[in-house]
Order: C-alpha cells, then sequence, then structure tokens
C-alpha cells in the first residue's frame, strides 16, 4: 500500500465489483493472466505467468542482489548470500545420495537456516517435510516414520529432543544439525556449518551449480502435517504449483483493494523502499512458509525473525528496520494495540496489519484504523490443505465485513454444500460445508488413501468449516464441524488430547472445549469424569497429558465432572453444555 491509496476518493467506493476487479486483474496479457489446465483429471484456473518451480521461484530470488532477505538477531543475509548457502547445501545434498522424490525432514525453530535448507531440498527434487519444531520426541518419532524420511536438517534443540528417537526411524540416514556449539558424536549427525559455514558468512561462499533434476508444477514439493480427528496427523502432500500460488494470490488481493476504491495499482518500483515483514508465525506452518516465505523470496521483500514473540522487542524490530508488515495472527496484533510501550516505538512504516488462522473480533478491525490510519488491516482464510491463502479480505472490504475471510483469489473456487452425502451445493447465504478448489489444492494425504477420498472429490477440499457465501462471494465462517479448535493459529483436535486423558488411570469419561480468550482467540480447557474410587488433581492431569503432547495443547484448565458426560441421543458428547461450565464456573 501507499500512502496515495488513502487519499480522498475520487469516486464512490467500491468502484466496481469483485468480479470486475478479478476480470481486469487477471486480463489476457496482464501479469495475472489466468489460464485452465488439467490437473489430476480437474480442469483448474491456474496463474499463466507462475513460477513453474520453487526452483524458479529461488532464481527469481537472487535477482534482488544485495538487498538484505533475512534478519535474526545479529545477522542479516542477503538475497545473494543466501542464494550461495542454497546452492552449496543442495550440491551436498545431491552429493549424499538425496534424489528427487525422497523426503528430507526439516525440523527447527525459525532460523535463516530454515529457508536455505528448504529450497536446497526442493532444487533437487526432493520432499521437504518440516515438521512442528513444537512437537514431543514421540510426535517428531511419528512424523520422521510416517513420511519416511531419510535425511532430516534440524537445530541442536530439537536433536537433543530426538536423538534417543533415531533407532526408531528405519528410513533415517543422515541427520544435520545447526547451531550446535560443540561436535556430536553420533554416526548420523553432520554439523550445518561444516558445510555452509554461518549465516553472516554465506556471502563467501563459492555458488554450485543448480541441479539440472526435471521439475515440473505438478511434482511434490512438500509434505506438511495437519492434525486429524482420527488422532494421528496426516500429512498434506503439495505440488510446486500450488505453493507457488501464493504468490499471485497476495498481489491479486492488494489490487482488487487498488481497484475497487476506483484507482490504479501502483506497479513495482526498486526505487522505493524496501518492503518488509515481522515473521512471528512459524516457517513449519503453511502461513509462514508458503504466504510470507515464498512471496517475500519472490518480491525482494525482507523478512525480520524473533526468537520467541516478545511485544516490545517485535516493536523495536518494526522500528529499526522499517518493516511495512506484520500479523500471523491476531494475537500479534491485539498484544501490540495494548502494549503500555507502544507509543515510544515509531511504527508508522507499517502498511498492512495481516493475520488469518484463528477467530478474530471484528473490533480488531477498527484497532488497526484507529492506531495505524495508514495502514491497511487485512484477514483470510485457508488451511494447510489449501497450502496457505484461499480467500483474502483487506482494505475497506475488510473495514465493511468484518466478520468475513473475504472472496476467494481468482483461480479459486468455493462453495457451499450438504454434511452428508449424497452432497447437494446448497444456495447463497445457507450454512453448510465450505468446500473448496484451486491449483492450490494439495493432492491428497501422504500414504492415506481412505482419508484423502474422504476429504478430495473431483478437485475440491471438503474443509471441515462451516460457512456461507453472500451474493458477491464474500465467505463468512460459521463455525468448524470438525472437532478442533485453534489456539493463537496452532490446530488442536480435541481427540488427540482427550485420548491422552483416557490413558491416564483414573479418567473415566474426558472432554476437550475451547474457551473463548481475547488475543488467542480460544485456549483447551477439559471436563473429565473419574473413575469410581480413583482420584486426581487438575495439575495431575496437566502435567500427565504435558509429558505426552505438545505444550500448546495441555488444557489450561480441568474440571471435574460428577457423573457421566451429557450426551445426544447418538451418544455424541454435548460440548456445547460443557463450554458453559467455563463461562459461568
Amino acid at each position: 500500500m501507499t500512502q496515495a491509496a488513502h487519499a480522498p476518493n475520487p469516486v464512490p467506493w467500491p468502484a466496481m465489483s469483485v468480479k470486475q476487479a478479478y476480470a481486469l486483474i487477471t486480463a489476457p496479457g496482464s501479469p495475472g493472466e489466468m489460464e485452465e489446465v488439467v490437473i489430476r483429471g480437474v480442469p483448474t484456473r491456474t496463474w499463466k505467468n507462475l513460477p513453474p518451480t520453487l526452483r524458479h521461484t529461488l532464481q527469481v530470488g537472487r535477482t534482488h542482489g544485495d538487498k538484505i532477505y533475512l534478519v535474526h538477531e545479529d545477522e542479516r543475509v542477503s538475497f545473494e548470500a543466501f542464494y550461495r548457502a542454497v546452492t552449496v547445501f543442495a550440491a551436498e545434498l545431491e552429493a549424499k545420495g538425496v534424489r528427487k522424490g525422497d523426503r528430507v525432514a526439516l525440523i527447527m525453530r525459525n532460523l535463516p537456516e530454515w529457508p536455505v535448507a528448504f529450497y536446497a531440498g526442493l532444487s533437487i527434487g526432493a520432499i521437504i517435510t518440516p515438521l512442528n519444531a513444537w512437537w514431543t520426541g514421540p510426535e517428531l518419532e511419528y512424523g520422521l516414520v510416517d513420511s519416511g524420511a531419510s535425511v532430516a536438517i534440524m537445530d541442536v534443540e530439537r536433536f537433543e529432543r530426538l536423538a534417543e528417537h533415531f533407532d526408531n526411524c528405519p528410513d533415517l540416514q543422515r541427520v544435520y544439525v545447526s547451531r550446535s556449539r560443540e561436535d556430536i558424536a553420533h554416526p548420523y549427525v553432520t554439523r550445518l556449518e561444516s558445510v555452509i559455514g554461518c549465516p553472516n558468512d554465506w556471502i563467501k561462499l563459492e555458488e554450485r551449480p543448480l541441479s539440472t533434476v526435471e521439475l515440473g508444477p505438478e511434482d511434490d514439493a512438500t509434505i506438511f502435517y495437519t492434525s486429524g480427528t482420527t488422532g494421528k496427523p496426516k500429512g498434506a502432500l503439495a505440488t510446486h504449483r500450488a505453493v507457488n500460488s501464493n504468490i499471485f494470490a497476495a498481489a491479486a488481493a492488494s489490487a482488487r483493494s487498488f481497484l475497487r476504491r476506483g484507482e490504479a495499482p501502483p506497479q513495482p518500483d526498486p526505487s522505493l523502499p524496501q518492503k518488509g515483514a515481522l515473521i512471528s508465525v512459524p516457517f513449519f506452518h503453511a502461513t509462514g512458509c508458503f504466504a510470507v516465505m515464498n512471496p517475500s523470496l519472490f518480491g525482494g521483500a525482507k523478512m525480520a525473525m524473533i526468537r520467541k514473540w516478545d511485544p516490545e522487542k517485535a516493536m523495536q524490530l518494526i522500528q529499526d528496520e522499517k518493516l511495512t508488515q506484520m500479523g500471523g495472527v491476531p494475537t500479534i496484533a491485539w498484544q501490540i494495540i495494548e502494549h503500555p510501550s507502544r507509543d515510544k516505538y515509531d511504527l508508522s512504516s507499517l502498511e498492512a496489519v495481516a493475520y488469518g488462522g484463528a477467530p478474530s473480533a471484528p473490533e480488531l478491525v477498527r484497532k488497526i484504523k484507529e492506531i495505524w490510519p495508514k495502514s491497511s488491516p487485512g484477514n483470510g482464510w485457508g488451511m494447510t490443505e489449501t497450502s496457505a491463502t484461499a480467500t483474502s479480505n483487506s482494505a475497506e472490504d475488510y473495514e465493511g465485513r468484518p466478520e468475513s475471510c473475504g472472496p476467494a483469489v481468482p483461480v479459486t473456487d468455493l462453495k457451499i454444500m450438504t454434511l452428508e452425502a449424497p452432497y447437494e451445493e446448497l444456495p447463497i447465504g445457507s450454512v453448510g460445508e465450505l468446500w473448496c478448489k484451486g491449483p492450490q489444492v494439495v493432492k491428497g494425504y501422504w500414504n492415506k488413501p481412505e482419508a484423502t477420498a474422504q476429504t478430495f472429490i473431483d478437485g475440491w477440499v471438503r474443509t471441515g468449516d462451516l460457512a456461507r457465501l453472500d451474493e458477491e462471494g464474500f465467505c463468512y465462517i460459521i463455525d468448524r464441524a470438525k472437532d478442533m479448535l485453534i489456539r493463537g493459529g496452532e490446530n488442536i483436535y480435541c481427540i488427540e488430547v482427550e485420548n491422552v486423558l483416557y490413558d491416564h488411570p483414573a479418567v473415566m469419561d474426558a472432554a476437550l472445549v475451547g474457551v473463548e480468550h481475547k488475543t488467542l482467540g480460544e485456549e483447551p480447557a477439559a471436563v473429565v469424569t473419574l473413575k469410581p474410587g480413583a482420584s486426581a488433581t487438575e495439575d495431575e492431569l496437566r502435567a500427565f497429558v504435558a509429558d505426552r503432547l505438545a505444550a500448546f495443547k495441555v488444557p489450561v484448565k480441568v474440571i471435574f465432572w460428577p457423573e457421566t458426560l451429557p450426551r445426544n441421543a447418538n451418544g455424541k458428547i454435548l460440548k456445547t453444555e460443557l463450554k458453559k461450565v467455563f463461562v459461568t464456573g
């Protein structure tokens, strides 16, 4: 966004419909031109000028030269230095036998090494498999075994968590560990620094030729794990086209705002100050990787990382690096808005405060405009199965419809369907299950044909979200059909936590529900019934879960129910009733 975008409107808003704006954005001969291709037997609209693969995106990123791409504490990495490190590590992986289609796991917090490993593996045709760095050792072991990863790249904290599990991962042959202060005596392990050195020295590396292995838009690129209602996480298999589609989705959303305002979208101008984002969400999430990291590489934008979320450190980074975008999940915006030291920092560089991945209050839109009048608030909807962005809502559209996550991006279709087979499409305004179709929809779940068949139908993904569409195509998420809650952007599937509670010898009945939280959206809370004669405390049950699952899944509160939990005629626990306990209790 530019300041001119918020000059007095020359014409009444909106100047044109979403459909008219998209027609201009995707017109023949334009950068956003669309074409129809057949993907897995289904005719699908795609971006004609999209980089065919992530290797092409890497090459585009190099053209930004000496501009800074990555900022992490006192480490600053230019686009050129980044490219050199990627080529050196890619050559190392290829020399050690990694071939097209091999799974390479990536397990670390946000570090400059994360995107280096990501693009190095992808450039030689490997399937990069990021695992949640917050997972416990057993959870990470599951991801390594399920994906069949032969190589894992991790930071030293994850190595310490996983080392005892390596013997249970039969496919694992080689491990690269970053940020270790001492050599690691382990037959699998190579220190990553021995291959590429430290980030500030990457510019000194001698680039290596990129792999010549054949890659195409529909080749497998990534496996991102998403929890499922049956307990164990499922790996969503995305293609190069699916991941790259986010690049043009973001550009189309920005252009739509200008056109709806009656203004011509600005053209790229290298003389303008560099764009920059505060990357406050993990790279191992589709949002952080697909919607922020990859478009930033393509567009020449800076990414500033923060080791652990701290609102004051975030504001310092925004001021020092003159960052133009922040967001991730609503929590982040709220914490900065309400921080008592906010006025001490110059945050005037912000042009966009965008978020998704968790419920957000309409009040947040008004607050953003009140505090940063030159910025554009934004929201969107997507999921791992849609490779991040499927809808977007920003600027005046979002101010006018703060409850909506926006219309679908131009290459994407949405429809509202009945919940049970035979599935039928419902009329505009009806509430039903949201289905989504587009080039960014993943191929399916890794090695899970039955789950794939249930979720992906003729190019459409059944999202599990209850939603409605209005006459102009704006989507409103009403509720989740899946038994899931979202804590600060992290999906928590209730059955996974409930199964752990049931494993406790004193627990007879258990249910996990979401309780409202202003900044996190919601938090997990449990209601349990103990077996006759058994005893357990709240702290004991929370500790029991904490020993087995990631910290964000641990119930913040446990309430004991004196009898069997309330159920309907089909035996389903009435969670709406249980939620009331946390409101009144």
